[in-house]
């Protein structure tokens, strides 16, 4: 899958466009913050991975169109538009490389104020999402009222377990989400 060049039109000498303001959390190894179109790229590879896509899009299956990978991009960064909180990007300080993207997710109809992690397949396996994830879940007690945090994992996800576990959260009652069971992991403040 080759992704093409942007197809924004370059800009008269002197103009800017409007730039997203959020936060920006920075971690021992990583930095959490907004999207750019230089993400859509790797966001869309780590889509295009079976492994991952079996468990974060929608359908389970591997995003390997380029307008699809866009989609899927516009909308994370449409959710920070809309809600003023989102899923992050995460990037690895040390080289600047996309590692997956972290954080708050809750569009209508979802279960609860989520904070959920897709780590890229080279990124696995070194901490990134327990890490990212913690510091999303710091910014989000820090920001919102919440009592709570889910974490909606599919029930053979035993790697996005793992990284709930080292959370602290625990299981709790099941959902469907497209099709699929589920389980709704919590993380409580009164715990956190």
């Amino acid at each position: 899958m080759k992704m093409e060049a942007a197809m924004i039109a370059p800009l008269r000498p002197g103009v800017r466009l409007a730039r997203p303001n959020g936060p920006l959390i920075e971690t021992e190894r990583l930095v959490l913050r907004q999207w750019s179109s230089a993400d859509i790229a790797p966001n869309t590879a780590m889509l295009a991975d079976p492994g991952t896509a079996r468990f974060i899009t929608i359908d389970g299956k591997p995003i390997t169109d380029e307008l699809v990978g866009w989609r899927n991009a516009a909308v994370m960064a449409g959710h920070w538009a809309l809600h003023g909180a989102g899923m992050f990007v995460v990037e690895e300080k040390q080289t600047g490389k996309f590692v997956g993207r972290v954080g708050p997710w809750f569009p209508p109809g979802w279960p609860g104020f989520e904070v959920g992690w897709g780590i890229a397949p080279g990124f696995r396996g070194r901490g990134f999402a327990v890490e990212a994830a913690r510091a999303s879940i710091d910014w989000a007690f820090a920001t919102f009222e919440l009592d709570r945090i889910i974490h909606c994992i599919d029930r053979d996800n035993t790697a996005s377990q793992a990284v709930a576990r080292r959370l602290g959260a625990e299981p709790g009652r099941e959902v469907d989400l497209f099709g699929h069971i589920a389980e709704v992991w919590v993380t409580s403040r009164s715990r956190w």
